[in-house]
């Protein structure tokens, strides 16, 4: 929000402060502004304030553009695209590869429906990176719209995939604000194969919702024959550690045509009272 006020602007000061006298005392740490101050902000007891900037600062640039929901996909940085799956590093990754196309059609689809509204719902959004992340905002360009990239700093990734929408671009140092962006405007979350981090993320947003943290949304994890192998969804419901119930919080789907079939048909629900089992 632009407001005038009365009161001298942050961004004066912090302009003056670059014209003022060079002398032992303006070459000091100390004299910086506290909020021009990198090696304060970076400081130890200063992680409140860079957890609550990392909240606020996409939360408000995403409301400056109207942005009122999102599509989330999930997936492996590592899932080759098809024509390069010869050099995947297993044999499983390359037979995987063909979840980037469905990655990247899915996200065309539901681009296409978000420009029906003018962009402003059903937004794609994805981590940023490569594999399924790169297909998912690919897809989105495909389709001529726009999608949101919400990137982290790691060791091995030092810039976006190039098919992000440059001002929908964030970048992230806490992973738990992230996850936070992915899910505040929510309207689907679509999971592709992945490894830990997308483990990580989808099973924080079905215990949100299993635990009535979060509304109810679709769910839609891409692959049944990846997902059933690397977890016994019925050993947890047999052994009790969660509900019957709880294995309706998500669907399988295989192709990008049934999941966009499932969230057109999505009837919304409101968030669990109860915890089922309890």
């Amino acid at each position: 929000m632009n407001r005038r006020h009365p009161l001298r602007h942050a961004h004066a000061d912090r302009n003056a402060i670059q014209e003022a006298p060079d002398t032992p005392q303006t070459r000091a740490p100390e004299y910086r502004l506290a909020f021009a101050d990198e090696d304060f902000l970076c400081r130890e007891e200063l992680r409140p304030v860079r957890l609550q900037l990392e909240l606020l600062k996409p939360e408000m640039h995403l409301d400056a553009l109207g942005i009122n929901s999102t599509i989330v996909l999930f997936g492996g940085a590592r899932i080759p695209r098809p024509a390069e799956k010869d050099k995947a590093r297993t044999k499983t990754l390359a037979e995987l590869s063909h979840f980037y196309e469905e990655a990247r059609e899915f996200s065309r689809l539901m681009t296409l429906k978000s420009i029906e509204q003018d962009g402003r719902e059903n937004v794609i959004v994805t981590g940023g990176g490569p594999g399924v992340m790169e297909a998912g905002n690919r897809g989105a360009v495909d389709a001529g719209g726009r999608s949101i990239g919400l990137s982290i700093v790691l060791p091995h990734e030092q810039a976006p995939n190039e098919y992000v929408t440059p001002e929908l671009c964030f970048n992230f140092h806490y992973f738990a604000i992230r996850k936070m962006h992915f899910l505040m405007r929510a309207k689907a979350i679509c999971v592709f194969p992945g490894g830990f981090g997308t483990l990580d993320e989808l099973f924080e947003a079905l215990t949100l919702i299993q635990t009535g943290r979060m509304q109810p949304v679709p769910v839609l994890l891409f692959g049944r024959a990846f997902w059933e192998g690397i977890i016994n969804w019925d050993t947890l419901a047999d052994a009790g550690t969660i509900s019957a119930e709880d294995l309706d919080l998500f669907s399988f789907v295989d192709s990008a045509v049934e999941a966009m079939d499932i969230i057109d048909t999505w009837q919304e629900m409101p968030a669990r009272e109860v915890i089922p089992g309890r």
